[in-house]
C-alpha cells in the first residue's frame, strides 16, 4: 500500500528548522518531536501536513506562527490540516 510513498530523512536542514520553531515558541519546548515533523515536512516542500495532532500541530492558534517561522527561514509551509479539513476529494 505504501509502495512509491517516499521516505522523509531528517536532515541538518531539519532539525534547525526544528530548533527555530521550539525557540521562537511556535511549538512548545516539551513537543519537539511535533517540531520536527513539521520542520521535516516544510524542508521537503511537502504540500499537505495531514494530522491528528490537535494540540501542537494542527491547533489553530499555533499555525500562524508556525508558518512565520518557517517562511522567515527561507520555506514554503506546508498547510497544516486534519483529515476533516482536507476532505473527501483528497482522500483515497
Amino acid at each position: 500500500m505504501l509502495h512509491g510513498i517516499a521516505i522523509l530523512e531528517v536532515n541538518d536542514s531539519a532539525i534547525a528548522l526544528a530548533t527555530a520553531l521550539v525557540k521562537q515558541a511556535a511549538v512548545p519546548q516539551n513537543a519537539v518531536e511535533d517540531a520536527l515533523h513539521i520542520a521535516v515536512a516544510c524542508v521537503n516542500s511537502i504540500e499537505y501536513l495531514l494530522t491528528w495532532n490537535y494540540k501542537h500541530i494542527a491547533n489553530a492558534t499555533m499555525r500562524t506562527h508556525i508558518n512565520q517561522v518557517c517562511m522567515e527561514a527561507g520555506y514554503h509551509p506546508p498547510i497544516i490540516c486534519t483529515p476533516a479539513e482536507l476532505g473527501d476529494d483528497h482522500v483515497g
